[in-house]
């Protein structure tokens, strides 16, 4: 049976749309079953509901500074769902050691870096001024610390000696709409921590730099 997968997202949600695009093969092992957004303007809610998906807003400004009571409200809708799989894709808020706990061992994130390598934010424009060779993403689980999670796959691109943060981060964009798919096929399978490894390093070939 497939994995019933929902993807929390803040905005346009690209990274979704691959998530989305993957699940339509029939022998994919997970289906997109909902897309939740904080923000009732997502454009990404347009994209999910044209492609058939249920989506559901549960907007943080409604719980003033509780952040538990809002991860609360959306523990309910993924549970009302009988989601079996998170993916956070473009999710603009930090949550609680009580979600995430929650959640442990279901919950998948990607970040643009080739993690330990630059966790937080403002990736591009750090690689550049560190003069990093090879920049990339990284789909990894998600724990209560930051961006600090078991890897299950990774991949990167050549940086440019004319590269820009702009041109870097397009580049690396496109890469995180190739692993994240992966990724999701092979937790969704249930595959062990060795073939994530592998996941890593084998299962598609890097894209042309």
């Amino acid at each position: 049976m497939k994995k019933r997968v929902a993807i929390l997202i803040s905005g346009r949600g690209s990274n979704m749309t691959a998530l989305i695009e993957a699940a339509e093969a029939k022998d994919y092992p997970a289906e997109i079953a909902l897309v939740v957004s904080n923000r009732p303007d997502a454009a990404g809610l347009d994209r999910a509901r044209s492609s058939g998906i249920p989506t559901a807003v549960v907007d943080h400004t409604l719980f003033g500074g509780d952040r538990e009571a809002f991860e609360r409200a959306l523990d309910q809708e993924l549970c009302q769902r009988r989601i079996d799989l998170v993916c956070l894709a473009g999710f603009m808020r930090l949550l609680t050691p009580w979600f995430v706990n929650r959640w442990s061992g279901r919950m998948l994130n990607i970040h643009p870096s080739l993690l330990p390598q630059f966790k937080g934010l403002h990736t591009h424009r750090r690689a550049l001024e560190a003069g990093a060779k090879r920049h990339g993403a990284t789909v990894h689980f998600v724990v209560p610390e930051m961006d600090a999670g078991p890897i299950v796959a990774q991949d990167s691109v050549a940086v440019h000696a004319d590269d820009t943060e702009e041109t870097l981060a397009a580049r690396v964009l496109e890469l995180e709409h190739h692993i994240y798919p992966r990724a999701l096929r092979a937790v969704a399978l249930e595959r062990d921590s060795e073939t994530w490894k592998a996941v890593s390093r084998e299962d598609h070939a890097p894209p042309k730099s």
